[in-house]
């Protein structure tokens, strides 16, 4: 397994704080928001240093009844090839649902929804998984994600699930320690169950991220700082294994470049304190099995973890790279290789054996019980049976927040044309208005809807919007160069408008 450090998911609004980062071993790219043809400089730039960019997908929805999308694999591939990068990442998840093996119209979710854990899904994900991994020209990760709502009729709890999945495909895991916490909020699973079932040879790296409680519910925000809960899963996972990468994620409300340093120094000090545990344990208990103990506990990572934030570095238990080397060498009684050697391959199992294609009939079967989901969730139809309707409706919620988001940064004119009210109108909007195409698309949509209703309300919103729409949307755009767009807000402001 690829050693990658610590890094911290790379996005535009903090580019230049992660270029001044001290200690940034690597950092995690949105596959979709990347061209190939043109990364953006300042990742470049990174990548020249040595900085490893590793490109992690949302579109793909390996958890969907569909096969994935030969388009959206190839999109992937090259964006990993473009890259130079040693691994891409992906998510367990189906993000829509409908089209053939439903006879309906395909929707979309804008968001990760969870697979129901069952034979029939689990099925269909290795299948999945494994069409991807012929696909890719580099090893695949998959990744657990937070949930609001469960599944009636689950027949495996996540560690099962995922440890099934690696066993027959031999696929690598990246395990959210944020989101297994968002599940032990949300559906009452115990992390540690979670951890101790997983194969923890197969993680590729760890995801640490902020979220909030409302109402009894956590959200996954990624717009929150980093929690105490959400750390000391970090160190349950670390009792177990040195994970080869821990990545901090954060996507929006983007803090200080202070404050970022801070949640990853002590991301650092409780992986040290992991690390530093396990050669403790490796010298007390040479000769015995490796792995056997667990010398981390929440508290010592808790009290690593304030060391870090207030900069008592007395306190912290060890440099994470030092601390790391010693674990290594408890673990396997040699010396640890020089910086530049590569790291040693943690063994994975046998490679999966063959397995017959799935069944129409039962990718026909999950696509219906996905397609009757989504369709409450988005589209306004009746729930299905055995959910819990209020947690549907805090999904629903949820998932029309997150497209409202996107687009926001998509068209950011809207929210600027329509100032407060842009919530609430996307929101009336997308009231029984699934997303059926892009982002984009769906932008457009929604400025037709509002100047169809005569909205909004001021003529001189209006007569921007309508502006807006012009310039991007009918058989003969309006021209889009410079010159064409400055005489058009011209007239635009000598009209009475803005």
């Amino acid at each position: 397994m690829v050693r990658l450090g610590t890094g911290i998911g790379w996005r535009p609004e903090i580019a230049d704080d992660i270029a001044r980062l001290p200690g940034i071993d690597w950092v995690e790219v949105v596959a979709e928001n990347i061209c190939p043809d043109h990364v953006p400089d300042a990742l470049r730039l990174l990548r020249e240093r040595g900085t490893t960019v590793v490109p992690h997908g949302v579109s793909l929805g390996l958890g969907g009844a569909e096969r994935p999308e030969p388009g959206r694999l190839r999109a992937l591939a090259e964006r990993a090839e473009a890259l130079g990068s040693p691994l891409v990442t992906e998510h367990i998840a189906f993000v829509r649902a409908g089209g053939p093996l439903t006879a309906s119209p395909s929707i979309e979710a804008g968001h990760l929804l969870p697979v129901p854990r069952t034979r029939d899904a689990l099925d269909v994900l290795c299948e999945n998984v494994r069409i991807a991994q012929d696909a890719l020209p580099v090893p695949l990760a998959v990744e657990n994600i937070a949930a609001l709502i469960s599944w009636p009729g689950e027949e495996m709890t996540e560690g099962q699930f995922l440890a099934e999945l690696v066993e027959r495909t031999g696929v690598r895991l990246l395990i959210d320690v944020a989101n297994l916490h968002t599940n032990h909020v949300n559906r009452g699973e115990d992390p540690a169950k979670a951890l101790d079932e997983l194969p923890t040879s197969a993680i590729a790296y760890v995801h640490v991220a902020g979220g909030v409680e409302k109402d009894g519910v956590w959200h996954d925000s990624h717009a929150h700082p980093v929690t105490q809960p959400v750390l000391d899963v970090l160190a349950e996972l670390c009792a177990r294994t040195a994970p080869p990468g821990v990545l901090l994620e954060r996507d929006e409300d983007f803090p200080a470049a202070g404050e970022l340093a801070g949640e990853l120094a002590a991301i650092r000090a409780v992986t040290a304190a992991g690390a530093a545990g396990a050669a403790e344990a490796g010298m007390a208990t040479a000769g015995t099995a490796a792995g056997s103990a667990k010398p981390v506990t929440a508290a010592r990572a808790a009290e690593a973890a304030t060391a870090a934030r207030t900069g008592d570095e007395a306190a912290a238990p060890v440099r994470a790279s030092a601390a790391a080397d010693e674990a290594d060498k408890a673990r396997t009684g040699a010396d640890v290789p020089a910086a530049d050697a590569p790291a040693a391959e943690a063994p994975l199992p046998d490679a999966p054996l063959p397995e017959a294609p799935v069944p129409d009939a039962v990718r026909e079967r999950l696509a219906l019980a996905q397609t009757a989901l989504l369709s409450a969730l988005v589209g306004g139809t009746p729930p299905p049976e055995g959910f819990d309707r209020r947690r549907l409706r805090v999904q629903s919620a949820a998932l029309t927040a997150k497209r409202a988001s996107v687009i926001a940064k998509v068209a950011p004119e809207l929210p600027e044309i329509l100032g407060t009210g842009y919530r609430p109108a996307f929101a009336r909007y997308a009231e029984g208005r699934p997303m059926t195409g892009g982002y984009r698309r769906d932008a457009l949509s929604f400025a037709e809807h509002l100047l169809a209703d005569g909205r909004p309300d001021g003529s001189a919103a209006r007569r921007r919007l309508t502006l807006w729409w012009q310039e991007r949307s009918g058989p003969a755009p309006l021209p889009s160069h410079p010159a064409a767009r400055f005489a058009r807000r011209v007239r635009l402001a000598l009209s009475g408008g803005r």
